[in-house]
């Protein structure tokens, strides 16, 4: 039966996909409004054939904050980031700079608001991030980062990024951990049935000592390993 789900999610949501990079590439030029719409709409497609295809649900405890925040989540799998659009209001993502280069997504992302992050330079880099990072979250719209940096096996608790703690100090954002357990279901070439679990975390000030932050965040993110 996992074989079966399996045989038709992928052709099922791939192609879809392309369907939905189009739709979005197509309506660049339009406005934000329809290039939004075009890319929750895939992020809900996504789930559409979770739930139908794969049998796996997904459920949220606790409250997303209705202000512009910092999402710190827990990155297991690739699910995260496919989710964010049907999970948070227009969110803005940090992803890695290699992302930008997929033929139509990559434009569609830019357009869409993805903050690409390259590593590589340094100083400079953050400073573009931050700035980008205070103009988005003035339109109102959350930032969500994987603190990770990298998917991290269900049950272990990695380390965060070094660069969180700058982002999350020159932000000035509140920041809300979010915990999620998409390993067992997701990480992996043979997905399985089963729910995924989004634990909302407290909302921690900005402000605080780096030591603080980082180890309020990995303990939060964590709450379902």
């Amino acid at each position: 039966m996992i074989f079966l789900r399996n045989i038709l999610f992928y052709p099922a949501f791939y192609l879809g996909s392309v369907f939905f990079v189009l739709a979005s590439v197509v309506s660049i030029p339009i406005g934000p409004a329809p290039l939004r719409w075009s890319v929750a709409a895939w992020s809900r497609f996504h789930r559409t054939c979770l739930r139908w295809l794969l049998g796996i649900k997904i459920e949220v405890e606790g409250q997303l904050s209705r202000e512009p925040v910092f999402y710190a989540v827990r990155h297991e799998s690739f699910f995260e980031a496919i989710d964010a659009p049907a999970m948070y209001d227009t969110p803005v993502t940090f992803a890695k700079h290699e992302l930008s280069i997929i033929p139509g997504w990559g434009r569609a992302a830019k357009a869409y608001g993805m903050i690409f992050v390259e590593r590589d330079q340094g100083a400079k880099a953050l400073r573009k991030m931050v700035s980008a990072a205070r103009e988005y979250s003035q339109e109102g719209r959350p930032l969500v980062i994987y603190p990770e940096g990298t998917r991290t096996p269900h049950g272990e608790a990695g380390k965060l990024q070094a660069g969180f703690a700058g982002l999350y100090k020159l932000i000035g954002l509140p920041v809300v951990p979010v915990a999620v357990n998409s390993g067992p279901m997701y990480h992996r070439f043979w997905k399985r049935p089963g729910t995924i679990t989004y634990r909302i975390g407290e909302t921690i000030p900005p402000g605080l000592p780096r030591a603080e932050i980082e180890a309020r965040v990995i303990a939060a993110i964590n709450a379902l390993n």
